[in-house]
């Protein structure tokens, strides 16, 4: 195995630009689509735990003849999003942009054995070939993404904290394991009720927004209250999301919700979504993006706040217009 270890500390600087390009990719993708989510980030397995689980055996046969090509999680990501529906559209969207490998859902797993526990769902992905061209150090990489809500994570990390880096003396292990189960379905419980919540305050938004639509500036606050009720299927968007597109509305001359309500009066929702065609549900954010950019096409692209991303907005508003179909 030491071949193995060395073999992979030659390639570790380029794993970790590899992961770099992982947690970019993914950020990207969840970015473009509107999802909201907490956080996102990866790191590059380390020469020694790479070295360590390639020397594990089982019954005196080793796990992994071949290190190298048979240890899939030299690069992983991790996707924290505020409750458990978002976890299924993170899914869900990386289903549809990378090659998933495997899918794995821990916490059903742990369900199907009457028990509460750890909680996460962990997909093996590689990239599509069309985008390994833009990603070299990528390639053709195996990467490992691990999926949970906040809270979940809060678990994990406590659990895996006193587990393996604490001393349970054993006459309390039994208490211990207790205690940890009654925390997870508290916080199965938690994350239930806080879907409730965000589905309660999504579907009475619309409400909150001042009956007259009327502002000297709109807020992102007032943004995302007026969207919920323009685009009420529509997932939530991240709340620094609701900031920026508030400032492109504001570079197009839009100051008040009066005047965007007139601007999207004539939106054509089913075009947009005919060619588009959505592979996943988009975010409100994604939503009202796709629509200001067929209402104002080219000029919405020059806008300063989209400088960052004139080629993507080029290439959705040629779908947009119909080109090619």
């Amino acid at each position: 195995m030491s071949a193995a270890r060395r073999d992979y500390a030659v390639q570790f600087p380029s794993v970790e630009r590899a992961a770099a390009d992982a947690v970019a990719l993914i950020a990207g993708v969840l970015d473009d689509a509107g999802l909201n989510y907490l956080s996102v980030d990866g790191r590059a397995k380390t020469v020694a735990s790479f070295a360590e689980k390639a020397m594990r055996e089982q019954n005196g046969v080793p796990l992994y003849p071949d290190p190298m090509s048979e240890i899939g999680d030299t690069i992983g990501v991790r996707v924290i999003t505020y409750v458990r529906r978002d976890v299924d559209a993170v899914v869900q969207l990386l289903a549809a942009e990378t090659e998933v490998l495997d899918d794995r859902d821990l916490g059903q797993e742990t369900a199907s054995e009457g028990r509460f526990g750890y909680s996460s769902r962990h997909l093996q992905i590689r990239l599509v070939p069309e985008d390994r061209a833009e990603l070299p150090e990528l390639g053709d990489r195996h990467v490992q993404v691990q999926i949970r809500t906040v809270l979940q994570h809060a678990w994990a990390e406590f659990e895996h904290d006193i587990r393996y880096k604490g001393t349970i003396p054993t006459e309390q292990r039994p208490d211990f394991d207790r205690r940890f189960t009654l925390a997870a379905g508290l916080l199965e419980l938690a994350d239930e009720e806080f879907s409730t919540i965000r589905d309660k305050l999504q579907s009475g938004a619309a409400e909150a927004v001042p009956s007259g639509l009327a502002a000297d500036q709109i807020s992102s606050r007032e943004l995302a209250a007026y969207l919920a009720g323009q685009y009420a299927e529509a997932a939530w968007s991240r709340a620094d999301h609701y900031s920026w597109i508030a400032g492109l509305v504001g570079e197009l001359g839009i100051q008040s919700l009066a005047e965007l309500a007139e601007t999207l009066r004539t939106d054509d929702s089913a075009t947009i979504d005919e060619r588009m065609a959505y592979r996943t549900p988009p975010g409100a954010v994604r939503r009202l993006d796709d629509a200001l950019l067929y209402r104002f096409g080219d000029e919405y692209v020059a806008l300063e706040g989209n400088a960052h991303r004139v080629e993507r907005l080029e290439s959705r508003l040629s779908k947009l217009r119909g080109a090619g179909s």
